[in-house]
């Protein structure tokens, strides 16, 4: 019988799940600063949620089954679809715009490597019911203000933002025919992983003439809006896509977190189901994958059976986060901590020991003291080892059967104090 767990899931022991706890703790912190609440889904959902619109990539990855009903399940690989589902079952009942967020659990079979695993835990914060820009930089503005919670500056992280309208405009404008998108999109989504002159070759061996692969890649190297614009500026059917693009970044600008973002019309996001503005989170020495991305997805809600309504969100996983916390030193170590720690020098006064720590739990303070008899000395030892922040003591000849004194040691500096059981009771930590 195999003593380790599965090939890319993990064990959380008590550093490891309060590194996570810390995380979650943040998302949540932030989440509720910005007015959304949270939510969750089950973890299991028909197979069809998410063969209808999340793309081929993802659908090889899905852990599926069939259950006991004779249903093709799938393990949740991500929140996107369950969100839909739910919010396009009630969406005439919620205030608009809709803002929730959750944190849940996901599952992807897909080989294992730096930053990625075959499960991982996920902030998915989503807007619906807003087609506005400053919804984009709402959502943007939220993600990296969880960098910001985590002690991460704009020297540490970039943001990354592209338009999946202007490409598909770029497109357009370059003539390549709408057969050869996912082709491009694709090719465009590896620009910063794999040499150029590869990539062009896949391009005009699926068909694209290569005087438009040159003007693509050419366009897709700009590195701002404006060097964008005097480019391509004259091209009339740009002018709106170049006006949202101009909008958003003031917005970006106005919700202070500007100096954090820079145009990138590579990123095109993976799933099949983004419509508009998209982004990444990337560490700025490039040794991590992405921490965080999204974008606006208006058509997915329709398209699961559910009203029509514009749509937006972002996903950010524990597990590159915690990797790039842990690299900065950013991520802080368990502490043990206690509030009191009871202890006696008579192992008979064990139900005495055992009655002022329930008194002192009832009082809402943490406390714990030794199972099992063992010298004075040897408690204060384990009592500093638990980080308890004060000892309370019953000696024999102080305690008399409940009716006396304790002694009340700090172990920061180690001063003591004598005091009658219904002081202790009522004196705070």
């Amino acid at each position: 019988m195999s003593r380790a767990a599965l090939p890319g899931f993990r064990d959380f022991y008590p550093q490891e799940l309060a590194e996570r706890a810390y995380v979650m703790n943040a998302w949540r912190e932030v989440a509720g600063r910005y007015g959304f609440v949270e939510y969750d889904g089950p973890p299991l959902e028909p197979l069809e949620l998410y063969t209808a619109k999340s793309g081929d990539e993802i659908v090889g990855q899905l852990y599926v089954f069939e259950d006991k009903g004779g249903r093709k399940v799938a393990l949740r690989p991500e929140m996107t679809p369950t969100f839909a589902r739910m919010v396009g079952a009630k969406l005439n009942a919620l205030r608009k715009p809709v803002r929730w967020f959750s944190t849940p659990q996901l599952f992807r079979y897909e080989r294992q490597q730096k930053g990625r695993l075959r499960e991982h835990f996920q902030l998915n914060v989503d807007i619906v019911g807003e087609p506005d820009v400053a919804a984009d930089a709402e959502l943007l503005a939220l993600a990296i203000d969880v960098m910001r919670e985590v002690g991460l500056t704009a020297s540490d992280v970039r943001a990354r933002v592209s338009d999946r309208r202007l490409i598909g405009a770029l497109l357009a404008h370059f003539e390549i025919a709408e057969k050869d998108h996912p082709l491009v999109y694709a090719v465009l989504d590896k620009l910063d992983r794999e040499p150029r002159a590869a990539l062009e070759k896949r391009l005009t061996d699926g068909g694209v003439a290569p005087h438009a692969v040159r003007s693509l890649f050419e366009a897709v190297g700009s590195k701002s809006l404006d060097e964008l614009r005097t480019r391509l500026g004259g091209v009339r059917a740009l002018d709106g896509h170049f006006e949202t693009m101009t909008r958003y970044f003031e917005l970006l600008r106005a919700l202070g977190v500007d100096d954090w973002v820079r145009l990138d019309l590579s990123v095109v996001r993976g799933l099949a189901y983004y419509t508009g503005i998209v982004f990444e989170l990337f560490d700025t020495a490039g040794e991590f994958r992405a921490i965080c991305g999204g974008g606006r997805y208006d058509d997915l809600l329709a398209t699961l059976g559910g009203t029509p309504a514009p749509a937006l969100g972002f996903g950010m996983g524990d597990v590159v986060l915690g990797e790039l916390l842990r690299s900065r030193k950013l991520m802080p170590a368990l502490e043990p901590a206690l509030d009191y720690w009871v202890a006696s020098d008579d192992e008979a006064l064990l139900s005495d020991v055992m009655t002022v720590a329930a008194r002192l739990r009832g009082g809402g303070h943490s406390v714990e003291y030794s199972l099992r008899p063992q010298q004075l000395a040897r408690q204060l030892k384990a009592a500093s080892s638990a980080g308890a922040a004060q000892v309370v003591i019953l000696l024999r000849d102080q305690w008399s059967g409940g009716a006396g004194t304790m002694t009340v040691k700090t172990l920061a500096d180690g001063s003591e104090r004598v005091v009658r059981g219904d002081e202790l009771f009522n004196f705070p930590v």
